[in-house]
């Protein structure tokens, strides 16, 4: 459905760090590093998938009330690295890795990277 999601920053070197140690947990590295973005994804040829940018109007990047992207892991213990890579780098906690009441197997983690934005990571199997 998506072909990319786009998160603003205000402080692109604490967010490429934070980024940077959390991103391999689901495989996906930096991409394309320009002065005013960075761009994630798997390793080429796929497509850059997530990108965290300075606002192109120049206006200051907020944080969307409600706004919330979620990143599939392949398993629970890449949820638990990417919560525990993102504490160390810098991100705050709004969810310890855990089952969720979404499903069965909805095993999740949620956290504010550097600027404020909410981010999840989900893994909907049993290992």
């Amino acid at each position: 459905m998506f072909l990319y999601i786009t998160l603003g920053t205000n402080n692109l070197p604490a967010a490429k760090r934070f980024y940077d140690a959390v991103m391999p947990a689901l495989g996906h590295v930096a991409r394309a590093v320009e002065d005013e973005e960075v761009g994630y994804g798997a390793p080429a040829p796929a497509r850059i998938t997530f990108w965290v940018t300075q606002p192109h109007n120049g206006a200051p990047a907020t944080v969307g009330n409600g706004s919330m992207p979620a990143f599939s892991a392949a398993s629970r213990s890449a949820v638990d690295a990417f919560h525990a890579a993102g504490l160390a780098s810098g991100g705050t906690d709004e969810g310890a890795p855990g089952l969720r009441p979404y499903g069965p197997s909805f095993y999740a983690c949620y956290l504010r990277d550097p600027d404020g934005n909410k981010i999840s990571v989900v893994c909907e199997t049993t290992q």
